[in-house]
């Protein structure tokens, strides 16, 4: 199974970008958001940043991700 994960994107070149989790770096492309910039958190699935997020959509999923965490 594969899961989505949100990334900021450090660096790009065209449609292609350089993607940050947790200290994790991945290529990922952008052809499904060309408006991505450098700074902007992504979704990223497969190797493809499929949906743009706000700072709020991160804390959010941070936020969530934790109390799920503090439940196990």
């Amino acid at each position: 199974m594969c899961l989505a994960a949100p990334a900021k994107i450090i660096r790009r070149s065209g449609l292609t970008a350089t993607a940050e989790t947790d200290g994790v770096r991945r290529e990922v492309h952008l052809g499904l958001l060309p408006e991505v910039q450098v700074g902007d958190f992504v979704l990223v699935h497969a190797g493809f940043a499929i949906q743009r997020w706000t700072q709020e959509d991160l804390d959010e999923y941070l936020s969530l991700q934790q109390e799920l965490e503090s439940t196990l």
